[in-house]
């Protein structure tokens, strides 16, 4: 989850679904809270050995045999690893027929390099390492979910499909996500999504923002950095593009940003090869369309404004590559979803917050099917440092406000399982 671009959606929360106090003070619901509050040691120890083992971006193969078999061990069904590297389980089983599943899901990657430490430091009730919270948290949530679903044999009208996925940080580009939901994925039919990213228990992300990712490249024949002067630089030819890039003038809700600039090998030398990444963030398709569309017209206009200027060799060449797309999307308040997820919460005693985010669950809304991202109850903090921190403040609780979240949304939609 991109943790520091998320801000409250704003205007007023629309009213939960009825039920949700009404069904943790069930027999079912006491049950179950119980249980997810004596398991909780549990939970916080399949919190430290996930994070403790790397996953890195492309790199989340041990974790995710890890998760595996500490799904096959909650007694969900038919516990697999798809062609991308997702790990997906049942409840109570696959779906036979035409019903659609509920799914909910955390994310295996983090956005550590291979090589970073991950042990986890134990500081009185803090527990530090990079990744512990996002998605740490999320994925011993998801454990926690199953084991009570398994243990009490919850019976929901609709199965559940859990999901661990892939790539869902950086320049993983919701590769997961994208397979999950594609013709070949576990979730093509699903009728909603719910993903436990981070922790909290009070933010429900209805928004999703999307972003646009490039890395422009330019290659010249090098030289000498007095002999063949008048060649074109590309490190000058990027550097120019970033500077006239940061003056495009952005509608509302829309971002530019260069994250990344390399080239060059020595201080006396025309370097042969240079590029930067430029992102575009926005609220909407159509207002970063209108970015990227002035941001191809600034690469144009630079590039043959340098070659104008060329005195001594073949001009630079320059390559565009897409190396990401996270879709934008919403989901309306007014979905049985939401309101199961705003309930939920009130049910446990915080106060809900609709929020806008980058999480795997911009991929679903970009297809239209309900989607939300909500954090796995305690706090943390220093996301995507290595000084990263958890601290298992009413942690239990956001464990409880995900099932019962899955339970209204069941509930709310069973009336639709004839129409499936």
């Amino acid at each position: 989850m991109n943790r520091e671009l998320s801000t409250p959606a704003g205007g007023e929360v629309a009213s939960g679904l009825p039920g949700g106090a009404e069904w943790l003070a069930s027999p079912h619901g006491a049950e179950a809270r119980r249980f997810l509050h004596e398991t909780d040691a549990r939970t916080l120890a399949d919190q430290i050995a996930l994070t403790s083992i790397p996953a890195p971006p492309f790199g989340e193969e041990a974790r995710g045999e890890a998760m595996a078999a500490r799904m096959r061990e909650c007694g969900l069904d038919g516990v697999a690893t798809d062609a991308v590297g997702n790990v997906t389980g049942w409840w109570p089983r696959a779906p036979v027929g035409p019903i659609r599943p509920l799914v909910v899901a955390a994310h295996l990657d983090t956005v550590f390099p291979a090589g970073t430490p991950v042990d986890v430091h134990v500081e009185g009730d803090l527990l530090r390492a990079p990744g512990i919270g996002d998605d740490g948290r999320g994925l011993a949530v998801l454990l926690a979910l199953a084991r009570c679903c398994s243990t009490l044999r919850l019976g929901l009208e609709r199965p559940l499909l859990f999901a661990a996925t892939v790539g869902e940080e950086g320049v993983g580009d919701l590769r997961g996500v994208r397979h999950l939901f594609s013709e070949e994925g576990a979730a093509k039919d699903a009728v909603g999504f719910v993903s436990v990213d981070g922790a909290g228990s009070a933010r429900i992300v209805t928004h999703g923002l999307g972003s646009l990712r490039f890395r422009v490249r330019a290659k010249g024949p090098g030289g000498h950095s007095w002999v063949d002067w008048g060649t074109t630089n590309p490190i000058h030819l990027i550097a120019a593009i970033v500077a006239e890039a940061s003056g495009i003038d952005l509608p509302d809700g829309v971002t530019l940003s260069t994250g990344r600039i390399h080239g060059g090998k020595s201080i006396n030398a025309i370097p042969e090869d240079a590029w930067a990444e430029i992102e575009i963030r926005g609220r909407d398709a159509a207002s970063m369309a209108a970015v990227h569309r002035e941001l191809e017209r600034v690469i144009e206009t630079v590039r043959a404004r340098v070659d104008e200027r060329r005195t001594l060799g073949p001009p630079a060449r320059l390559e565009v590559e897409t190396i990401g797309h996270r879709p934008a999307g919403t989901t309306s308040p007014d979905e049985s979803l939401v309101r199961a997820a705003i309930a939920a919460t009130e049910a446990i005693g915080e106060r809900p917050e609709l929020a806008i985010s980058s999480t795997d669950a911009n991929l679903p809304m970009s297809l239209g099917i309900p989607s939300i991202t909500i954090g796995g109850g305690g706090v943390a903090g220093q996301a995507h440092t290595l000084d990263e921190w958890y601290r298992n403040e009413k942690g239990p609780d956001g464990a409880v406000r995900a099932l019962l979240t899955l339970v209204l949304a069941d509930a709310a939609t069973a009336s639709s399982i004839a129409a499936d």
